[in-house]
Parts: C-alpha cells; sequence; structure tokens
C-alpha cells in the first residue's frame, strides 16, 4: 500500500500534529511523513468535519498558496483535497498533481476541470453534495457503495476522465449525527468488503484510522488485510507496524 501523508492547512483540524501553516512547517511534517513510510503527500486547507468552519474558497487558497509549491520541491506525489474548483485549479497550476475531490465531482466545474487537467482524481463517496453531511445509507451500505460508484463512474466516463480515477469509499468524512458506535459498524462493514470495488477495475484508496483505540486499530487491520492500493493517513509509522503485524 502506498501512503499519502496528512498535511492540513486549516487550523481546526481535529488532528493537531497535522496542522501546518506556513512552508517551513509544512516541509517539516512532509520530511517526517516521508521519513516514516509515506511516499506521497495530501494537502487541504478547509476542514470537513463537522467542527470546521466553512470559509469561502478565498480564504482557503491563501492557506495552501505558498504550501504548495514549497512542497512540490520534495518531487514526490502531492494531492490537493478540496471540494472548490477555484482552489483545485490554483493549486494544481503551482504543483499539485492530483486532484482529492471532496465533493465526489458532483460539481460541474469540478469534474470539468479534472477533464481538462488530465490528472489522477480520487473520487469519494457521498450521500450528497456537501462533504459535512453524509447520512446513514439504506440497506446494505456496500451495495449502496457499489450503486453510487456505477453511477458516478459514468459520469466520468462522459467527461473521459473514468481511467484517472481512484475509488475512496468515503469513510474518511466526520457525520456529525452519527454516534461512534453506529459509525464504527458501517466502516466495519465497509473495510471487510473493499474488494467489491475492485469490479470497476480501479485503484483504491481510504483515509485511515488514526485514534489510537481497540476499534480503530481493528479496523486499520482489516483495511491493510484488504491490499488496497493506497492510504490517507496521519500516522504512516504504525499503519506501517499494522502491516508487518497483519502479513507476519
Amino acid at each position: 500500500m502506498e501512503l499519502f501523508g496528512v498535511i492540513n492547512a486549516s487550523p481546526d483540524s481535529l488532528h493537531p500534529s497535522s496542522i501546518c501553516t506556513t512552508p517551513a512547517a509544512a516541509l517539516a511534517r512532509a520530511r517526517w511523513l516521508l521519513d516514516n513510510g509515506a511516499q506521497h503527500l495530501d494537502l487541504g486547507g478547509q476542514g470537513s468535519t463537522d467542527n470546521a468552519t466553512v470559509v469561502p474558497w478565498t480564504i482557503e487558497w491563501d492557506r495552501v498558496a505558498t504550501i504548495v509549491p514549497a512542497l512540490a520541491t520534495l518531487g514526490v506525489k502531492l494531492s490537493i483535497d478540496t471540494w472548490r474548483p477555484e482552489v483545485a485549479r490554483r493549486a494544481l497550476g503551482v504543483g499539485a498533481t492530483i486532484l482529492n475531490a471532496a465533493d465526489g465531482l458532483q460539481d460541474d466545474a469540478m469534474i470539468a476541470l479534472a477533464a481538462e487537467v488530465g490528472c489522477p482524481v480520487v473520487l469519494p463517496y457521498l450521500s450528497g453534495p456537501d462533504p459535512r453531511s453524509l447520512v446513514h445509507v439504506p440497506g446494505d451500505p456496500v451495495q449502496t457503495l457499489l450503486d453510487w460508484f456505477e453511477h458516478a463512474l459514468a459520469r466520468a466516463e462522459r467527461y473521459g476522465i473514468r481511467a484517472n480515477v481512484i475509488l475512496d469509499p468515503g469513510t474518511g468524512f466526520a457525520p456529525p449525527q452519527w454516534e461512534w458506535a453506529d459509525r464504527y459498524l458501517f466502516q466495519k462493514r465497509v473495510y471487510a468488503n473493499l474488494h467489491e470495488l475492485r469490479r470497476f477495475d480501479l485503484p483504491i484508496y481510504v483515509a485511515l484510522p488514526w485514534k489510537e483505540t481497540a476499534q480503530h486499530d481493528e479496523l486499520l487491520d482489516i483495511v491493510v488485510s484488504q491490499h488496497i492500493d493506497y492510504g490517507r493517513c496521519h500516522h504512516p509509522d504504525r499503519v506501517r507496524a499494522a502491516e508487518r503485524r497483519v502479513h507476519a
């Protein structure tokens, strides 16, 4: 599994160690991530959790404008995590190489940009247009994911970008209305069946659990056992340790 190490330019990230508001801080964290098991980097300037303050795209861009070109000097793949096409366009123009499309490519302007640039695109499952409003899905969540991706990939095909897509089950988003017990069961069901996404013949990408509890460790082990292509993580050293544990 190739790992994208997380750098957050948003001040309200739930993971304080990932917050970097200057190029120097971002470079220091990037080097730590790469030295500890990550191969690539993921940068975002707007939080998607329920506690995050939604700011105008101009402020989101200001947060990452100097950090993107700084990270680009490291010569690794760099994804920009955003649901704003204005931010995505600018970041891709100054060094980002991958679009982590937090809107699920539901905005016409975002999918048109992906087609124009021709870069790899992480496509997360979303049940609505706002990444912060994911709700319970009816019936079997795995079948719901499959149906959603069937539709989303048909749209991507019409724009000529299907081959560039990387599938994300969307479990990294934090719906405010979910109790942890419900979210844990939802994620466990999805993670144990990630192989079902292989029918689309595209890479699989998961935002990996980072909290240190028995249940989060169990979820991480389940994802690792599925041999996915990419993980997004805050602690690559812990992920590599889980790989050694699971595949021992």
